[in-house]
């Protein structure tokens, strides 16, 4: 299906250059793949989320200040 839409200059050309360097005239093909791409990842983030949703309720208090200390723990060890 044909659409129209507008985006900057720069992104434009930077499509029509990322396009010719995969051999395609256009770059529709990129537009189509990003938009595939943020889809799917809605979908994942919307899966992610009804899952731990399911859970909520499912721990004790003490099981859950236990991982809360535990993630606190790993987490001062990041840089």
């Amino acid at each position: 299906m044909r659409t129209t839409i507008e985006i900057p200059d720069r992104q434009r050309a930077r499509l029509l250059e990322l396009a010719a360097q995969r051999g395609e005239k256009g770059f529709s093909r990129l537009v189509q793949e990003a938009v595939e791409r943020m889809l799917a990842e809605s979908d994942s983030r919307e899966v992610r989320t009804k899952a731990a949703l399911a859970v909520e309720g499912s721990m004790g208090a003490k099981e859950a200040d236990e991982l809360l200390a535990s993630v606190g723990s790993i987490r001062s060890t990041w840089r």
